[in-house]
């Protein structure tokens, strides 16, 4: 038989496995939520670009406009490029002097 101390050892033993368990369960549902959070971002940006390719395509939106609006904001050359827009050369901030 099994003294006190070995079975108080083996419960703790337990508790410390449930507890990695809950553990584990706990981060497979963060997961799962940054995994739908994500999906369900892109998907809004999908439709995002759909609505505004619709609205060029019905004349209510100018072209012109979009690629303006995107100059403002696309500052990576590879992105610029999809829009047929210039990449943007950085220009070097002044150093100030050494005091």
């Amino acid at each position: 038989m099994a003294t006190v101390d070995e079975r108080i050892s083996a419960l703790k033993e337990k508790l410390k496995q449930e507890q990695a368990k809950k553990a584990s369960i706990e981060a497979r549902k963060r997961a799962a939520e940054a995994k739908k959070s994500r999906a369900y971002a892109t998907r809004k940006k999908i439709l995002m670009g759909s609505m505004l390719e619709a609205r060029m395509a019905l004349g209510k939106l100018a072209e012109s406009k979009l690629n303006a609006m995107m100059d403002e904001y696309l500052t990576r050359a590879d992105d610029r490029a999809v829009f047929g827009l210039t990449p943007i050369v950085a220009t070097e901030e002044p150093k100030a002097p050494n005091l």
